[in-house]
């Protein structure tokens, strides 16, 4: 990672902006992981101070041995924190990534921040790195990140059956899902005019 990101990243949006994760963010985060609702269908649960904690830091480490690369999620609005997302499974020889680890404040569901993250992200891993896939999955009983990622322009490409162990010791199966560099300007076109459709032109 060293070589293929360079710290530190900051992309910035009309309505979010994301930051590298910092201990300064822990205690909003640990706020807002104390909701239920958003651990459902994630590996861990986030509603405990210390693990959530623990993972976060886990996070920081990952990114400074170049594992993964975490960011902190910003509302430009009110200059709230309202979660986190990062960069992994990071393999720069095949110019490949993977989107996850995306959580957020149940506040902000279904609004347009969700998507500007992933276009912010996207844009960054298109054209910034030159990646030619990028790659997203999700549980299989977690409809909602299913359906948003199709939403973003993604193309299931199939299940990873008993892909994961859940933490209530359950094999879990795993849908996935890719955007490869031939498609990615049909997808910014159409994450852009859903984010702007007042500069959609009939020309």
């Amino acid at each position: 990672m060293t070589n293929w990101i360079h710290h530190p990243v900051i992309l910035e949006g009309n309505l979010v902006t994301l930051v590298p994760l910092d201990r300064v963010h822990f205690a909003d985060l640990i706020e807002i992981g104390r909701q239920p609702d958003i651990w459902t269908h994630l590996p861990f649960d986030g509603t405990d101070e210390q693990k959530l904690e623990l993972e976060l830091q886990s996070a920081i480490l990952k990114r400074m041995n170049g594992e993964q690369y975490p960011f902190t999620i910003i509302k430009k609005s009110d200059n709230r924190v309202i979660g986190s997302t990062r960069l992994f499974e990071i393999f720069q020889q095949h110019r490949k990534l993977e989107i996850g680890w995306t959580w957020n404040d149940p506040s902000s569901w279904g609004t347009d921040c969700n998507t500007e993250t992933k276009l912010l992200l996207l844009q960054y891993c298109f054209e910034t790195l030159g990646a030619q896939r990028v790659q997203l999955k999700t549980r299989d009983t977690n409809l909602r990140s299913r359906a948003a990622i199709l939403k973003i322009g993604a193309t299931f490409e199939g299940v990873l059956r008993k892909d994961r162990i859940g933490k209530d010791g359950k094999p879990r199966d795993s849908y996935m899902f890719s955007i490869i560099d031939d498609e990615w300007p049909a997808v910014k076109k159409m994450l852009t005019e859903r984010l702007h459709p007042e500069n959609i032109t009939n020309d």
